[in-house]
């Protein structure tokens, strides 16, 4: 990966793992370990597919929700389906920072019916 790549994966990581109830699947980034630019991810009690569309409609922010055609995976970890946040070079940690804003409303909007 590139530089930026990686700079861009661990941010997202990062600022990821700081929002309550957010589950990332797969490894912490370290020296040995280097994520792709991407997490897959749930929070507790919202179903993925809600977010993506919260999102979407009330943020202009797009994300991928579903299985990612890795079914054996999810079933594996006694989940239906996640969501997933991509990132290329073209992004920036401005387009991080967005996302996790965005998801820290959609958390709470769905909260506020609980």
């Amino acid at each position: 990966m590139v530089g930026i790549e990686v700079e861009l994966a661990n941010y997202l990581y990062e600022n990821l793992r700081s929002v309550p109830g957010v589950r990332i699947y797969g490894p912490s980034p370290s020296e040995a370990i280097t994520r792709s630019a991407l997490c897959s991810f749930n929070v507790d009690d919202i179903h993925p597919t809600d977010i993506a569309t919260f999102l979407d409609q009330q943020h202009g922010v797009a994300i991928r929700s579903g299985h990612h055609c890795a079914q054996p995976l999810h079933r594996h970890l006694g989940i239906n389906a996640s969501a997933r946040a991509s990132l290329y070079f073209y992004n920036t940690k401005e387009d991080v920072n967005n996302f996790i804003e965005a998801l820290k409303d959609t958390i709470s909007f769905f909260s506020s019916f609980k």
